[in-house]
């Protein structure tokens, strides 16, 4: 059984770069092999993670349906074909494989997309111990109920009081939405004030969360994605890596 994790937030609010923490911390740990699932449709955690995904969930769907169409799948049902190109859009890399969605190719194909992708995290997570999942940017990520159970929901914010206000409607929409979960984190980004923290102690008890992590505003980080370098040669005692590293040994245990 999987212990999976989704990333959920607004846009600009570092959920990418958190995701692809989350998964070199895991990998840090000795959790590996990850699953990373883009679900984002303007793939970027590839980049995140120094890989590149030639190929994404909406474009395999419209090579599958393009050799149904042609014939050239003979005997093979167009599911089974489907499952195929799935599994070669599989980015693999020595501790991390990564599956993205990307943008569907075709007219009105981002609900089947998501379809899609919802079935082959549930086929393919069975071979991962860790599966990390980015979700789409914005409230809607959510309700297109990609999962709708999950071990660990990380809500991402940027220390605006609208971005706070966002994990308010988060969940609330979580709730609408049945998603359910074990445990809950909220991750506030790019604080500044010290202090801001015993106000975001506030929130997270009103948000009845297990988790409350903020992280700093960090120099580091933003020369590495400037400069495109992958996350993962951030070093260990880097604070926002030490950040998730205390939230993972708060979930999983030392």
């Amino acid at each position: 059984m999987s212990f999976l994790i989704a990333i959920s937030g607004k846009g600009g609010v570092g959920k990418t770069t958190l995701s692809s923490l989350v998964v070199s911390r895991l990998i840090a740990r000795g959790c590996q092999p990850v699953l990373a699932v883009d679900a984002d449709p303007n793939t970027c955690l590839d980049s995140a993670l120094g890989v590149k995904a030639e190929k994404s969930i909406g474009r395999v769907r419209e090579e599958a349906r393009e050799e149904s169409k042609k014939g050239l799948a003979a005997g093979v049902s167009k599911q089974e074909m489907l499952e195929l190109k799935i599994s070669e859009s599989l980015v693999e890399a020595k501790d991390f494989d990564l599956i993205a969605m990307g943008r569907p190719e075709g007219p009105g194909c981002y609900c089947y997309a998501n379809n899609v992708l919802k079935e082959a995290i549930g086929k393919i997570s069975r071979h991962y111990p860790y599966v990390v999942l980015d979700n789409e940017a914005g409230l809607e990520n959510l309700s297109r109920r990609i999962v709708q159970k999950v071990n660990l929901l990380i809500m991402v914010a940027d220390a605006s009081r609208s971005g706070l206000d966002t994990l308010s409607r988060l969940q609330a929409l979580a709730r609408e939405m049945a998603i359910k979960y074990d445990r809950l984190a909220i991750v506030v980004n790019r604080i500044r004030r010290p202090e801001m923290a015993r106000e975001l102690a506030l929130l997270k008890a009103e948000l009845k969360a297990d988790f409350l992590v903020c992280i700093p505003d960090d120099d580091e980080l933003a020369l590495q994605a400037e400069q495109g370098w992958p996350l993962s040669r951030l070093p260990a005692a880097n604070p926002v890596v030490a950040k998730v590293d205390a939230l993972l040994a708060d979930v999983l245990g030392n």
